[in-house]
């Protein structure tokens, strides 16, 4: 059987070309072409149109998106630098308040120590004034009693005179201090 389809295929292959297709089949394909081209034309390239135009919008619109996200991050980078730089600014004020105050409050603290020491050196000097007198009182008492009884025994007799005995005390010891500053 494949001989025949070979001797009836050059038969006809004498009398036409195989590589050229018949007038009819080059019209009907030109039909169908046409009316595909047609169909296309009409109903496919306007929605492939339609959908590449969504895309291209949506696309434009994220890239809007993103340049106003942009612009919006710039603005808010500017205003946190600002912010940082206010927030560095104030705190360098506030360390230099606090090293101003607590300079004023060590001074006013030395200023308070130095009256305090000078009024507790004025109470101590006015306290040891005191006490001297009253040991300077105590002193003269006891030494007058010493020197009438000194007296008395060198003397023989009691002095029982009391302002002759104290006359004699005080005498005693103001010549006694006239000595005592005569030598300084």
């Amino acid at each position: 059987m494949l001989n025949a389809l070979v001797a009836y295929a050059a038969e006809e292959g004498e009398a036409h070309n195989p590589l050229i297709p018949a007038w009819y089949d080059i019209i009907w394909s030109g039909v169908c072409f046409v009316v595909i081209l047609f169909v296309f034309w009409r109903v496919a390239l306007p929605k492939m149109q339609a959908l590449l135009d969504q895309r291209a919008a949506a696309i434009e619109g994220n890239i809007a998106k993103a340049d106003e996200a942009q612009r919006k991050a710039e603005a808010a980078l500017e205003e946190y630098t600002a912010q940082l730089a206010e927030a560095r600014k104030e705190a360098g004020e506030i360390r230099e308040a606090a090293r101003e105050d607590g300079k004023k409050i060590v001074t006013e603290a030395k200023d308070t120590a130095a009256a305090e020491a000078a009024r507790l050196t004025a109470a101590a000097h006015s306290q040891i004034e005191a006490e001297r007198q009253s040991a300077l009182v105590s002193l003269r008492s006891e030494v007058g009693t010493l020197a009438l009884d000194l007296a008395g025994g060198v003397i023989g007799e009691t002095l029982s005179d009391d302002a002759k005995a104290q006359a004699v005390v005080d005498r005693f010891l103001a010549d006694l201090e006239a000595s005592e500053k005569a030598a300084k």
